[in-house]
């Protein structure tokens, strides 16, 4: 008797796991929108305004200003795309932000600044992924926005270049 209820629970074990399986197969995570939220250290990737995933992310050393020159490690604000990637980055894969657009390059000018540039999504530098979902006690990255190795696979299958990126205080 007690061999039968074992047997019937490693089979609806399978047949659940099998049923899981299937239905992340049938439905591929595709994010036609990204919103950052610095303020609440959170990323989140929509798809026809439903909230697909949300992470917890990692900001700028800088604080929570508003990006202004090169150098500042602050994360700038306003509306952009991912505009290319990069599978070879030092931090396991970066997605960039077409950071800076005219009216901040504009801005920077008329402070007689450099806007600075090359800020990314990514993961955790090369060698550190073990680090996990420590990194985000602290803003660490130099203006970039930062998740685990294995969010930024997922946010990298899930986004393609062009998708629009909004960054809000």
């Amino acid at each position: 008797m007690r061999a039968r209820y074992l047997l019937l629970a490693l089979l609806l074990l399978a047949v659940t796991a099998l049923a899981s399986a299937g239905a992340v197969a049938e439905l591929p995570l595709k994010a036609d929108r990204i919103l950052v939220e610095k303020s609440r250290h959170r990323l989140t990737l929509f798809s026809g305004g439903r909230v697909l995933r949300r992470y917890r992310v990692a900001l700028g050393v800088g604080g929570l200003r508003p990006k202004r020159r090169q150098g500042d490690a602050r994360v700038p604000e306003g509306h952009y795309v991912i505009d290319w990637r990069n599978p070879s980055s030092a931090y396991h894969l970066a997605l960039h932000i077409s950071y800076p657009d005219a009216a901040d390059a504009a801005a920077a000018a008329a402070r007689d600044d450099n806007p600075g540039g090359d800020i990314m999504i990514h993961g955790l530098p090369n060698g550190f992924g073990a680090v996990g979902a420590l990194h985000r006690r602290l803003d660490w990255t130099a203006g970039c926005i930062a998740v685990t190795d294995r969010e930024i696979e997922e946010i990298w299958q899930a986004v393609a270049d062009g998708t629009p990126i909004e960054i809000r205080p």
